[in-house]
């Protein structure tokens, strides 16, 4: 399965701890703390343990007398989605880090990156912030060689700290992730069910959305994702599946939803020939269309266990529904 992956590259005490104590909502998902080793000086940690919708790798040297990043660069650039600078916006002495990033720069150059600048409510007043801030960010850029988007972060209580700005961030590079993480609790019985399978269903919708990039692969391995993800629910949900009964729950959307969904799926591989782009948006509908499916599904196979019947038009307005909350403008 695909497991979107987080670096956090910062020094010792820049709030990397606090920052996924925020993230996760959790007193215990402290770097240290259920970090498991992958190289001499990275650790790794999987969140949530169960049904892993994100991945944190740490940095544990930076800063420290005789570190070599050289093992770190070369596990973490590879196996990374998202690099996440950390920094205190009161310590402006960042030498330690910049030059790793000017390192990871060279070797991957395409990779995305944001800047998270903790301790805001450390500074004593608004000017103060606003000239640390700039002044951080400008170090940064140029190690990075390009425009940083940041946030600015106050951590002294990471579980009731305000993350809107990290989720929108996060959405640009990492959707299921910054869906996962701003999911509001469900407001009926068959919601709340699906909130405890929602991360099993993101997961499949990210492996999907990641193998539907290069050229007529997708016309297999998205299907084949789907498949699983429908078994693995069924599972959950303790209901029969077979031929017969995935026909049942497929006839539940009308033979239209259908057709219209295979002519798509061609066109999908026909953007893919458009570079960058055409990749971008081939990725992004497979991953909405498999957590559209997931979700539709969890509510089929909710009132199917329940003996009760099956709307046809709210299963396809809850797909629908589901499809609109992948944040993406190219949907």
């Amino acid at each position: 399965m695909h497991v979107p992956t987080l670096w956090l590259l910062g020094k010792t005490g820049a709030g990397k701890s606090s920052l996924v104590q925020a993230i996760t909502r959790s007193s215990a998902a402290a770097i240290g703390n259920g970090f498991v080793s992958c190289t001499r000086t990275a650790e790794s940690y999987d969140f949530p343990s169960a049904d892993p919708m994100m991945r944190f790798l740490d940095t544990r040297g930076l800063g420290e007398v005789g570190y070599d990043a050289a093992d770190d660069i070369a596990a973490c650039t590879q196996g990374s989605h998202l690099l996440v600078l950390v920094a205190r916006i009161d310590d402006p002495v960042q030498g330690q880090v910049v030059d790793v990033l000017s390192r990871i720069h060279k070797q991957r150059k395409e990779m995305p990156a944001i800047l998270v600048l903790t301790g805001a409510d450390l500074v004593p007043d608004d000017a103060t912030l606003r000239r640390a801030r700039a002044q951080i960010e400008q170090v940064y850029e140029t190690a990075w060689g390009r425009p940083l988007k940041s946030v600015c972060l106050s951590l002294g209580d990471p579980l009731a700290a305000d993350l809107n700005g990290l989720h929108a961030l996060l959405a640009e590079s990492l959707p299921t992730v910054a869906m996962y993480l701003s999911r509001q609790p469900g407001t009926d019985p068959e919601a709340r069910e699906f909130d405890r399978h929602m991360a099993l269903v993101l997961s499949y919708a990210a492996t999907a959305g990641a193998s539907d990039i290069l050229p007529v692969v997708g016309l297999a391995s998205v299907p084949a994702v789907q498949v699983a993800m429908l078994s693995a629910l069924a599972r959950r949900y303790e209901v029969a599946w077979d031929r017969e009964i995935m026909m049942k729950f497929i006839g539940s959307f009308g033979l239209g939803s259908i057709t219209r969904y295979a002519v798509s799926t061609v066109g999908r591989q026909a953007l893919k020939v458009v570079p960058f782009a055409g990749s971008a948006v081939a990725a992004t509908y497979s991953l909405a269309a498999t957590y559209a499916l997931g979700r539709a599904a969890a509510y089929w196979m909710y009132q199917t266990r329940s003996g009760a019947q099956v709307d046809d038009a709210d299963l396809r307005a809850r797909y629908a529904a589901a499809f609109e909350r992948v944040p993406d403008d190219h949907k």
